[in-house]
């Protein structure tokens, strides 16, 4: 009797470390393809910020709070895309391409090879991200007044593992 219990409360214990760590997702939309799909299934890591500081490129989920931007029931909708600038970066769209403190920015996970707006050194606050999605031609982003800046304490977490489709399992 008490090796079930023992085994009961490993797995209360081992679950609660998960939920406190780990957020499983799934893709709902297309602005993030060709890197994922609608239906792919990913894990975030919900303190990846807590502990470290957001990098350019890494793929991240987060609250946008805009009654424009919700689910057909409603819902707040949750928006997957990746950090094209940080804190204090100068950014630059023009030509069809993006330019971070006037370099441009290598982005070989783009869907398309231009990118659409014109945005002329445009200064990232302290405490934001500017995001966009790698099918930029679909992506509601930071570009869209309803997405603008995102708010670093806004993002549930930063994906880093692939599940499902099985073929494509790994690291982000």
């Amino acid at each position: 009797m008490k090796g079930w219990i023992k085994d009961i409360a490993i797995a209360v214990v081992i679950a609660l470390v998960i939920m406190t760590f780990i957020k499983p997702t799934i893709v709902k939309e297309s602005s993030m393809q060709p890197t994922l799909y609608a239906n792919n299934y990913i894990f975030l890591s919900k303190q990846a910020y807590r502990f470290g500081e957001p990098k350019t490129g890494d793929i991240v989920v987060f609250h946008t709070h805009n009654a424009d931007l919700t689910t057909a029931d409603g819902q707040e909708k949750l928006l997957i895309k990746r950090i094209i600038g940080l804190p204090g970066d100068m950014l630059t769209i023009e030509g069809g391409k993006v330019y971070i403190n006037d370099v441009e920015l290598d982005e070989p996970y783009l869907l398309e090879d231009e990118t659409a707006g014109s945005i002329d050194n445009l200064k990232i606050p302290d405490g934001d991200v500017f995001v966009m999605g790698d099918n930029r031609s679909v992506s509601i982003d930071s570009r869209d007044s309803r997405v603008g800046f995102v708010p670093i304490k806004m993002i549930v977490g930063k994906a880093v593992f692939r599940l499902y489709p099985f073929d494509k399992i790994g690291l982000l």
